[in-house]
């Protein structure tokens, strides 16, 4: 069976996946970008980009797994769309452009299911209402065999390894403290003892810790 796989989420040293009070013009709020710099970085992120350039180390061979082998994904609500701040309900087509990242079906969980959209690159949006179980049953069947990517953001994630459904966990400790947002550890208590679990320290400060399934 495929496997379901978290890739370069990053969390501040207080657990926090995102800051408080996001909006169209802070898609992280008062984090800002500070919990992604370590990714904007890479050779990786300046390839989607069309860009030359960025790092090759460490950060780079975690940055890079992220895309290998994944025919679909699933995102909350929250990482598709601003919760205020946005342009309306049919005309907002995500944070990426008309080209977006993926390049496979994404699934995105809300209780505001609205028509799918095809985007250029492979790409297209379904809008469902569905426990974890069930987002990644309609995932699984729409990947052909690959794996399942849980894109985020911390709550949706939060939601998955509570369900059990989580076979590989890459996250990035970020050295910041952040004090509010949302935390991704809360009613997780013990997870590790179902995971073999690896750090890797990078030269720009941050931890690269993966959790994989036993």
């Amino acid at each position: 069976m495929s496997r379901v796989r978290v890739h370069n989420f990053s969390v501040s040293l207080d657990g926090f996946g995102t800051g408080e009070g996001q909006s169209l013009e802070a898609p992280f709020g008062h984090a800002g970008h500070r919990l992604n710099e370590w990714f904007f970085a890479t050779r990786t992120f300046q390839q989607m980009l069309g860009e030359p350039g960025g790092s090759t180390g460490v950060d780079d061979s975690f940055a890079s797994k992220w895309g290998s082998g994944i025919g679909a994904e699933i995102m909350g609500r929250n990482k598709f769309e601003p919760v205020s701040g946005r342009p309306g309900e049919t005309e907002w087509r995500g944070w990426w452009g008309e080209d977006p990242p993926f390049h496979t079906p994404v699934f995105v969980l809300t209780h505001q299911p609205r028509p799918s959209i095809e985007m250029a690159g492979g790409t297209t949006f379904h809008f469902i209402a569905a426990s974890p179980a069930e987002a990644l049953e309609r995932a699984r069947e729409a990947a052909g065999g690959l794996d399942v990517r849980i894109g985020g953001g911390p709550s949706t994630i939060r939601q998955f390894l509570a369900a059990g459904l989580i076979d590989h966990l890459h996250l990035v400790i970020v050295p910041i403290v952040l004090g509010r947002g949302e935390r991704v550890w809360d009613g997780l208590e013990g997870l590790e003892q179902d995971f073999a679990v690896e750090a890797v320290s990078s030269p720009s400060g941050v931890t690269h810790v993966s959790f994989t399934r036993e």
